[in-house]
């Protein structure tokens, strides 16, 4: 029965919290999937290499992966609203790609 108490106590006992450090020191910023996607597309039309690697460093790279897909497809809607065009039209032209059938615009 002491057994059975003991475990209690040391289970719900108070444990030490893990220190906080104040923002902004000496902890890198933290980058979400949206900001590393922004940058990473943004230093690629730029050619910028370190940059590219730099937001490629800041999510795990499936996470990376879907920011830039959910960014492309954003970029897609707005300038299909924009051209007042429909969005396949528009994603196969900024591809180079021949037309399809006309399609209701977005």
């Amino acid at each position: 029965m002491v057994r059975v108490f003991a475990r209690f106590r040391k289970f719900f006992t108070a444990r030490p919290a893990r220190p906080v450090q104040p923002a902004g020191h000496d902890r890198p910023p933290q980058h979400n999937v949206f900001e590393a996607a922004a940058t990473y597309v943004a230093a690629s039309v730029d050619d910028d290499w370190d940059r590219i690697d730099e937001a490629a460093g800041w999510v795990a790279p499936d996470a990376l992966v879907f920011g830039i897909n959910e960014l492309a497809c954003r970029a897609v809607i707005a300038l299909a609203r924009e051209r007042n065009e429909p969005v396949e039209s528009v994603a196969r032209g900024l591809l180079g790609l021949p037309g399809t059938e006309p399609s209701r615009p977005i």
